[in-house]
């Protein structure tokens, strides 16, 4: 999985958040029929109107979240639209930054790549939301590619205060939440990718155009009829003072499926692309069924000696096409079932502040460029249970006998999650009756709003909360649950994020991953995958996401404690003899030299954040668990030769360290342009530290080990691509909390007759349900709505969407 298409790609490589919205903006009457089409789309807001909507009296109410306010303002939220085109106008305007508009630069310009908000820091915001405190200073946090010199970097800035004024409003580089302290700035490997296709990767294509025309009947000389396309590893190697880069060669599907990366053809170049002169860039070799040739007379005398032995090419079909194929499955052609909410939407969403409350909980939620869905303040009633919870960063690491697989380490937060969360497909994605929002990203000089990118709903799972049989009564209890849901389809592979609620009060967070994989050529890789296809390998990766859980459990002091079942011989004075048995051992976690954790053997550790200085009626710590649900996992590579410091997260399944305002994250989007020295370094966040009731930041990694076979032909599928992880109460509450719920039931009997069933008080579904009214609309699907930022145009919003591929 992960197809990024290095190389092509940086500029898109480079989109970026600026908001999270909710309403798009009204517009006046349009000048041409075109705006015309777009702004009658626009008015199809994804805001819920919040009046009852009733058909006649016999009929199911599709009720919407009711209107209600945030207790205080979403300080996580985006900036506005205004906002954020005041910040890019008044950059612009900044002579020293020399900036030039996006569709005008070139590879020698300056020019802006991100405007948003810059999260607030966790001491500013407690003093706020805790507090008696203003809301803390807004401020904008914005990346510039500087590309206008010979050692071109990007680099971060900080604007504000926010909203702009002059003289007031100033503007420094942003360093101090990075390892790295170099005044923001990473170098950047990306600023001639222009000119490495067109200056070098073409002309050594064209250079054995008559060997690809014989092997494969098709050429990749960057031409509108091409049949091949030419990409290869992420990130370039970095060492030994130079940049080296392999490329290889993929057939181009002749259709509208996404099939490329399911199409390799096994020949691989090597360059070194050191410096920004073109011309001193170079060939090194060519790779063909595991047959080094160090120049290209080598590879052509070789070629065409008569003795050269020709693979097989991959070459797209049915097998790679996802719409239906094969003999429809009996009764399958029947309408399936469908979930239904009878009484509506039965939580509540503040759309303006982007807040929401379900059965005791309540969240705020963000969205950046970086990482997509963030949720802040998780509380239970009132109480706080976690400040921040969300992805910091993805990985795809592979392995293969052939250099492009073995030297391919996608971090994808470099491509990012926000700009690809598209638009969710309701009645697949979600269920028809969800709630949904939208979201916005910046790119040059332009927003973009993903229509409905994320979804609410709640669900009736497909088992009980609690049961219980005896011989004269059954006690069931309704699972019903609440979800908030987004896709991000980086590159070739779509990424399912999904965080639950559920009425015992846990929290369950989720991944799943579907799309085509990135699949390696067959020859000579059977110890690196399966051969799954005509001349196809399924190429081996890890997939590690990393996730922040800042738990407050009673306050800010908070400490880790671990809960083994170990084995023991006890003897007792009630037994004549020792007795082989299990004990519980109970430590903490004291400082950062300790707290790089794997998942136990045998699952027989429980791992817990508790605050020591509140216990329940019976002298336990209140806390929460954490316990792994599915696949999660830390990367199968020691010392990984591609990413050398640049995902030191990966390394441990849950890692814990004393939580500072200057260490909110622990990857950078770049930091795949200096692995050696990358913006953020993970272990440098270790340095022995008192853990024991301090403010935690707990560090965890859900992922796949993923072998792909031939199941994952045409797409892998999210039934088995899943990784999850709970935070379960655990002594924090009297009992089990779910009782409170009145969505179950008690069923007496004696002697095959019932006496007595018991409800609760749940209102019973005794409406009707149209299912030609359930059904959404799929024509209703719109893509992204475009606005330019500078100059800023709000009443000319158009439809473009851009993805990896």
């Amino acid at each position: 999985m992960g197809f990024r298409s290095a190389g092509r790609l940086f500029g898109v490589a480079a989109t970026i958040l600026s908001s999270f919205t909710v309403d798009v903006l009204a517009a006046p009457q349009p000048k041409a029929a075109w705006v015309r089409g777009a702004r009658s789309r626009l008015a199809k807001s994804s805001k819920w109107n919040s009046k009852r909507e009733l058909s006649n009296s016999s009929q199911c109410e599709q009720t919407s979240p009711p209107d209600f306010k945030a207790p205080f303002e979403n300080v996580w939220a985006r900036l506005t639209d205004d906002e954020a085109a005041s910040v890019a106008a008044w950059l612009f305007h900044q002579p020293e930054l020399n900036l030039t508009v996006s569709d005008k630069a070139g590879e020698w310009d300056n020019s802006l790549l991100l405007v948003e908000l810059m999260v607030p820091n966790k001491t500013d915001v407690l003093a706020y939301i805790d507090g008696n405190a203003t809301a803390p200073t807004r401020y904008a946090h914005a990346v510039l590619d500087i590309r206008a010199t010979e050692e071109p970097t990007y680099t971060d800035i900080l604007v504000g205060p926010i909203p702009v004024v002059n003289g007031t409003t100033t503007w420094q580089p942003l360093e101090y939440p990075y390892t790295r302290k170099t005044g923001g700035s990473i170098r950047n490997l990306d600023a001639d990718s222009d000119s490495l296709y067109s200056e070098h990767i073409y002309k050594v294509s064209a250079s054995i155009a008559d060997i690809t025309m014989d092997l494969w009947g098709g050429t990749a000389l960057g031409k509108d009829n091409d049949t091949l396309d030419i990409w290869g590893i992420d990130p370039v190697w970095q060492y030994d003072g130079k940049l080296t880069r392999w490329d290889t060669f993929w057939n181009l599907p002749n259709d509208v499926f996404d099939a490329e990366t399911l199409l390799p053809l096994g020949l691989f170049f090597k360059s070194d692309v050191t410096g920004r002169d073109p011309s001193k860039w170079k060939l090194e070799g060519w790779l063909y069924n595991d047959i080094f040739y160090p120049t290209t007379e080598a590879f052509r005398t070789a070629y065409w000696s008569g003795n050269f032995t020709k693979l097989g090419a991959n070459v797209e079909g049915d097998w790679a096409r996802t719409d239906q194929d094969g003999p429809v499955l009996p009764m399958d052609d029947q309408s399936p079932p469908v979930a239904v909410a009878p009484a509506g939407a039965r939580y509540s969403v503040d759309h303006e502040e982007q807040y929401v409350e379900w059965m005791g909980f309540s969240f705020y939620l963000s969205f950046s460029r970086d990482t997509g869905l963030s949720l802040f303040d998780i509380r239970h009633k009132g109480q706080r249970i976690l400040y921040e919870l969300g992805l910091q960063e993805a990985l795809a690491h592979y392995a293969g006998n052939d250099p492009v697989q073995s030297g391919t380490s996608y971090l994808d937060t470099y491509y990012g999650f926000g700009p690809y969360a598209f638009q969710l497909v309701p009645g697949y994605d979600c269920p028809s009756y969800a709630t949904y929002m939208n979201t916005s990203y910046y790119v040059d000089e332009t927003t973009h709003t993903h229509i409905n990118s994320v979804c609410f709903f709640e669900f009736d799972a497909d088992y009980p909360m609690q049961r219980h049989s005896t011989s004269s009564y059954v006690a069931n209890t309704k699972n019903v649950y609440f979800s908030v849901r987004s896709v991000s389809t980086v590159g070739n592979y779509d990424y399912m994020f999904t965080y639950s609620f559920h009425m015992d009060g846990s929290i369950h967070v989720e991944v799943r991953a579907s799309g085509y994989i990135q699949s390696a050529y067959y020859a000579h890789n059977a110890d690196y995958g399966y051969h799954i296809h005509d001349y196809l390998s399924g190429s081996m990766h890890d997939h590690v996401l990393n996730y922040k859980a800042d738990f407050d459990i009673f306050g800010t002091d908070n400490t880790m404690e671990l809960t083994t079942n170990v084995p023991v011989t006890e003897s007792y004075v009630w037994s004549d003899h020792p007795r082989n048995t299990m004990k519980l051992k109970r430590s903490h976690i004291k400082n950062e030299d300790e707290s790089r954790l794997f998942w136990d053997f045998n699952s027989q550790t429980q791992y817990r954040i508790v605050n020591t200085d509140v216990r329940n009626k019976y002298g336990e710590y209140r806390g929460y668990r954490i316990l792994p649900s599915d696949n999660a996992i830390h990367l199968t590579i020691q010392d990984s030769s591609n990413l050398v410091n640049s995902a030191n997260w990966a390394k441990h399944d849950l890692m814990i360290t004393k939580r500072k305002d200057t260490e909110p994250r622990s990857a950078h989007a770049y930091n795949n342009q200096d692995v050696y020295n990358p913006v953020i370094d993970f272990d440098e966040f270790f340095n022995g530290e008192n853990l024991e009731q301090e403010d935690l930041a707990v560090w965890f990694n859900l992922g796949m080990h993923h072998v792909p076979h031939t199941g994952d032909l045409p797409n892998t599928v999210f039934t088995t691509a899943h990784s999850g992880i709970q935070f379960m109460p655990l002594n924090y509450f009297d009992t089990d909390i779910s009782k409170q719920t009145v969505n179950m039931v008690r069923i007496n009997y004696n002697d095959g007759n019932v006496s007595k069933v018991k409800t609760f008080g749940q209102e019973e579904a005794t409406c009707s349900v149209d299912l030609s009214q359930q059904e959404p609309d799929l024509y209703d699907y719109q893509g992204d709505v475009v606005i330019r930022k500078f100059p800023y145009d709000p009443n000319d919003p158009y439809f473009e969407t851009d993805s990896i591929v």
